[in-house]
């Protein structure tokens, strides 16, 4: 997709020529700024009734008279915001779609646009346009549409082009965890997420190692190993190394959880709904992502990205309920529930990420039921005892419309975790599950600075639109973006 800025008063927005114009509305439809013969169209629609003031409503005009255009197309948004403006261009695009447009020009009728809009433009138009194909070759074709150009005001047109340019890499990102996660078990495999990070570092001169079972083995990751024991498949621990600052600038670690299926294991899922657990490499996906946006972006930071990757399977071999392991860390822990996998592949890679003496490590992790229980599907999860981090982390969440919330760690929690066989059991009781998780993470990330994004409610969709989301990618470039100094 070819994604352009372009100067372009909205005095003058009939004379411009295009497949279609997508106009973007807010408030008073009466008082909308656009020339003559646009502001007809409009008032004699909105007096008729045809469109109202209405977040979402949508009017479509063909080859109206007085118009270069060949299509118009009026979207109103609720406000000016970006969530607004974002939405109503995700409207707009939902009415062109099955046609036959290539080139598409959107303005707002205010005339002012900015970075965010920008932004928010590209990330609408990816997620309209994204079609899953891999293993569905006879899908239909996501559209014909081939280049967008956003108009804007002579004095905003660089910071318009700015935020085309972060949108075009976020969107990037969002479509590589996308379409990792969407695969299923059979193809995207630990191997082929080594395979996808491998790819990424020629392409964008990453520095990638994997190491197998035999490295991980001696560096003692018991915890990881005892998941990945009940399947044939190998087991992979990625990782990536981004190096946009000097050598003495401490990383941001990003750690995402790579359970490529997850059966549960001997304590083994329901059959219903279970063909979702491929989703369960979304933490992966993520990682892999945001590497993909910090590719087209190279920001002046340095970041590692860590992703421990194998199956969750029931076997002769499997680890059992009630079977002690010795974390890397040293920490036993009591398997008291071989689904609450997850903590215990992170564990390991949390303790490995001390080594890179690190600025913050961020876990990403489909980890709880519990979370989407607490927050459903509109939130990820946000765990952290540092405040600041936290509250930038939160600020990205707004900044890049991937909305996060944070969720208690009071020391009570940890009550439930005690084990009269272990350090720690790996579960606690059904209350609480994703803060009780997040605890169990605690324990051995206290040598950096940590937060945990439970993505559980916020990685993938259900029902007619099953799908991975590619979430919280947006959450995770803003926030590295923001820790350029």
């Amino acid at each position: 997709m070819d994604f352009r800025a372009k100067a372009q008063s909205v005095d003058q927005l009939s004379d411009v020529s295009a497949d279609a114009l997508l106009i973007v509305l807010h408030g008073d439809l009466t008082q909308q700024r656009l020339d003559a013969p646009l502001a007809a169209l409009l008032l004699d629609a909105a007096s008729a009734g045809d469109l109202q003031a209405k977040s979402g409503r949508v009017l479509y005009l063909h080859r109206p008279v007085g118009i270069k255009a060949q299509r118009v197309v009026f979207s109103v948004a609720a406000n000016g915001s970006v969530k607004a403006f974002k939405a109503a261009v995700a409207a707009g695009l939902a009415c062109i779609k099955p046609l036959g447009v290539k080139q598409l020009v959107v303005a707002a009728a205010g005339g002012e646009v900015d970075a965010a809009q920008a932004e928010a433009l590209v990330t609408a138009v990816a997620d309209a346009t994204y079609q899953y194909r891999h293993t569905k070759p006879s899908a239909p074709p996501a559209g014909a549409l081939r280049g967008v150009t956003l108009l804007a005001g002579k004095e905003a047109l660089k910071e318009a082009k700015a935020g085309l340019l972060r949108g075009e890499a976020v969107a990037a990102g969002v479509t590589l965890a996308r379409e990792c996660a969407n695969r299923p078990g059979n193809h995207c495999t630990p191997s082929h997420l080594a395979a996808e990070a491998r790819k990424l570092g020629r392409a964008h001169g990453f520095k990638v190692e994997v190491l197998d079972r035999a490295a991980c083995e001696k560096l003692g990751m018991d915890s990881f190993l005892c998941v990945a024991q009940g399947s044939d498949e190998p087991l992979k621990f990625i990782v990536l190394r981004y190096e946009g600052a000097a050598k003495a600038s401490a990383p941001v670690v990003l750690v995402g959880k790579g359970i490529t299926f997850d059966t549960g294991g001997i304590s083994i899922k329901p059959a219903g709904e279970m063909d979702e657990m491929k989703f369960d490499m979304g933490g992966a996906a993520s990682v892999l992502g945001t590497f993909r946006a910090l590719g087209e972006l190279k920001p002046r930071l340095n970041v590692i990205g860590l992703i421990p990757s194998c199956e969750n399977m029931p076997s002769g071999r499997a680890v059992k309920p009630g079977d002690v392991v010795t974390s890397m860390s040293g920490q036993t822990i009591e398997v008291l529930n071989t689904d609450a996998e997850g903590r215990l592949i992170l564990c390991d890679a949390l303790t490995y990420a001390e080594r890179f003496k690190p600025a913050a490590v961020i876990d990403i992790a489909t980890l709880t039921g519990a979370c989407v229980i607490a927050l459903g599907h509109h939130r990820s999860g946000l765990f952290s005892t540092d405040d600041e981090l936290a509250d930038s982390l939160l600020a990205a969440a707004d900044a890049s419309l991937d909305p996060a919330w944070r969720m208690p760690l009071d020391e009570e929690y940890e009550e439930s975790l005690k084990s009269n066989f272990a350090d720690m059991g790996n579960v606690g009781g059904r209350a609480g599950g994703a803060i009780t998780a997040a605890m169990f993470l605690r324990k051995f990330a206290g040598k950096y600075r940590w937060a945990h994004l439970d993505i559980a409610g916020t990685a993938w969709k259900s029902g007619a639109a099953k799908g991975a989301t590619g979430r919280p990618v947006p959450l995770l470039t803003h926030f590295l973006l923001s820790q350029v100094r």
